[in-house]
């Protein structure tokens, strides 16, 4: 039985901080081309007519317009338009 505990402090502090993910423009929202929609991990959101994907799986808009959050199925679709 030769190992320390009861230190405390020397096996903490690894908390990582936060990715900031989520919808970042909610839909009837103005964005420029350019602007992150959606930070996501995997396709919870896919592109629609006017929107990209990088290879993050961020959705961002190919054009200016409004966007617009729709279903097709069991799909969530983002649009600019």
């Amino acid at each position: 039985m030769a190992h320390k505990k009861g230190l405390g402090s020397s096996r903490n502090g690894r908390d990582s901080n936060g990715q900031r993910r989520g919808v970042k423009v909610y839909g009837g929202q103005l964005v420029v081309s350019g602007h992150i929609i959606v930070r996501q991990v995997g396709n919870r959101v896919y592109p629609g007519e006017g929107a990209g994907q990088g290879r993050d799986f961020t959705i961002y808009a190919r054009r200016d317009g409004m966007v617009r959050f729709y279903r097709k199925g069991k799909k969530v679709f983002c649009a600019v338009a």
